[in-house]
């Protein structure tokens, strides 16, 4: 298993995890508990040959990673030996468009030049069917398909996308983005369309921050466990997920594992107390709406402690060995 040393971004749609040098190494598409696209946080030691994101700088030596204040965004700043440097944004869009929460299944990334002339290279490998397939891919000018057997999803970026396709190293001369999602086609111009994505989920999330009821003390730690424990939210139905992660062990060598990919009832309880506590009372009123739904679905059974993110209550379990991807 990799280092757990992990950034979160998301949307309260989908999450993803980044590890110190801005690879995204988890993340589960279309949703929470859908197949998880990115999984090479599973590969162990092993550098596998897919299931990441990354961007590569040639001769690399250090980086620093921060969340941009009062933000579920996170920045990344790569350095390398020659004294180069690379800045990378990474977010998931979440913010009022048409008086509704655009909040798509997207992940967006900017990728700007700091200083000197950074080389780098660009590799984006996503996987299907719990790691065992690998997508076929076509192109187009300014964007790359990958088609899984669940879902296709589509790269549109102003970088070259012959260097995208095979994986060349370029100088960084210019600030790129790179926009994943849906197999749809964006409406505005990609630069444009990046920045707006950028500056207005930026808003949202300060604004959001400035109306919590945070405590004289330790608000930098309670402003971002807040935000964490929102990320976990799965909004179309109002569940609470226990976290974003399926298949990390126990312990070590156990044998034995858990998909936290669902919503305990008693443990979601905590997390809405939590945050009412903090003033945001939208958040339990999206679970008072999943739990009505779950009970009246119930009848006259018992409920259980678990149930899915849509509130399905048969959950089958299932062994997936990411052993096609990773040997």
């Amino acid at each position: 298993m990799s280092d757990l040393d992990l950034a979160v971004i998301g949307n309260c749609q989908i999450a993803g995890l980044l590890d110190r040098r801005a690879r995204l190494v988890w993340t589960c598409l279309p949703r929470f508990d859908g197949d998880p696209t990115f999984c090479s946080l599973l590969s162990g030691d092993r550098d596998p040959d897919a299931g990441y994101y990354d961007v590569e700088l040639s001769s690399f030596v250090r980086s620093e990673q921060r969340y941009l204040p009062n933000t579920a965004i996170v920045e990344t700043i790569l350095h390398d030996s020659s004294g180069g440097a690379v800045k990378i944004i990474d977010f998931a869009p979440r913010f009022q468009q048409h008086r509704r929460l655009f909040r798509p299944m997207m992940l967006v990334r900017l990728v700007v030049p700091l200083a000197g002339r950074p080389h780098v290279r660009i590799r984006l490998r996503p996987l299907g069917e719990y790691g065992s397939v690998h997508p076929t891919l076509t192109h187009g000018s300014n964007h790359i398909r990958y088609v899984l057997p669940h879902i296709t999803l589509g790269l549109t970026t102003d970088a070259s996308i012959t260097a995208l396709l095979v994986e060349r190293a370029f100088v960084l001369d210019h600030p790129v983005a790179l926009v994943l999602g849906p197999d749809e086609t964006l409406l505005d111009a990609l630069p444009s369309a990046a920045r707006l994505f950028f500056a207005e989920t930026q808003t949202y999330w300060e604004t959001w921050v400035r109306g919590l009821s945070i405590p004289f003390e330790w608000q930098d730690a309670v402003i971002r466990a807040a935000i964490t424990l929102k990320l976990c939210t799965f909004e179309d139905t109002g569940a609470v997920i226990a976290g974003i992660t399926s298949s990390i062990p126990e312990a070590p060598r156990s044998g034995r594992n858990w998909d936290y990919r669902y919503c305990w009832l008693r443990d979601a309880y905590f997390v809405v107390h939590a945050m009412n506590r903090l003033g945001t009372t939208a958040t339990m009123e999206q679970y008072l709406r999943y739990i009505i739904n779950v009970v009246t679905e119930a009848g006259e059974q018992d409920l259980q402690p678990v149930y899915g993110i849509g509130g399905e209550a048969r959950l089958p379990e299932s062994e997936a060995r990411f052993s096609a991807a990773f040997h």
